[in-house]
């Protein structure tokens, strides 16, 4: 069974997505540790990418900032290492499929299962594509996260049916960031998803209230949030772990 089950047990999940070393790597270890102490029930973390393809202006500004500081995949795994010295929730890696490939795929994915990240969500490779990095991840037992978005349509019961870890569904077209409304009928993409497999499904891109995160809890197992959480990191920088850990505990 997986272990980000463990997120979704008997209750409603709260993810939040912290971008690594935005401001610092300590900063973000700190952050990471409010947001647990507060409620948190999984983890997101994003390794930057220089070309962060599904993310509005705020996480990619985020990206800039933890690049500029010298962050690097390596940087992020002793990030990881560290955090495991004392926290046991499921956490994931964020990235791009390029962060992966220039790695070593193989090398990547075994140091993901080595230091406890239990899955990995890459927005940019299609449902299609995931063969190359699928054999890796069920080898070294990292869940590979499946996203379905507003147009997957005809799609969303073949991708329900394969799925593991948890669903990802995307509330609206476009990039990540705060949305004063969710128009997408999200009961209807989540219905088609409760038919095809019992794999948890938590709902991101533009919640940042907890009035949207308590709709999202009616319809889905969880919620995701980003851009909110950045934009707190942007605003208090060094200061900013008791901030986030206040936001966390009032969306939670």
């Amino acid at each position: 069974m997986s272990k980000i089950s463990k997120a979704f047990e008997n209750k409603k999940a709260f993810i939040p997505f912290i971008t690594c070393g935005d401001p610092d790597l300590e900063t973000t270890e700190a952050i990471v540790r409010a947001a647990v102490e507060n409620g948190a029930d999984l983890i997101e973390l994003g390794i930057p990418f220089s070309d962060p393809t599904a993310e509005g202006p705020v996480i990619q500004a985020a990206n800039i900032r933890a690049l500029n500081g010298g962050v690097t995949t390596d940087k992020v795994f002793d990030l990881v290492r560290d955090l495991r010295q004392d926290i046991d929730i499921p956490m994931v890696f964020m990235t791009y499929a390029n962060v992966v490939f220039s790695y070593g795929a193989e090398k990547f994915i075994s140091i993901c299962n080595e230091i406890g990240i239990d899955g990995l969500i890459l927005p940019d490779l299609p449902y299609e594509e995931k063969e190359e990095f699928q054999a890796l991840c069920k080898q070294y037992d990292v869940d590979l996260i499946s996203f379905i978005a507003p147009t997957s349509e005809n799609r969303i019961a073949m991708i329900a049916k394969e799925a593991e870890g948890f669903i990802y569904i995307v509330s609206s077209l476009g990039v990540t960031g705060t949305r004063s409304e969710i128009k997408t009928d999200l009961s209807s993409i989540v219905k088609v998803v409760r038919e095809n497999t019992d794999v948890p499904c938590a709902i991101g891109f533009g919640i940042s209230t907890p009035e949207q995160a308590h709709k999202m809890y009616e319809i889905a197992d969880g919620a995701i949030v980003g851009s909110a959480i950045i934009k707190i990191i942007e605003k208090y920088g060094k200061d900013s772990p008791k901030y986030v850990g206040e936001y966390v505990k009032s969306m939670k």
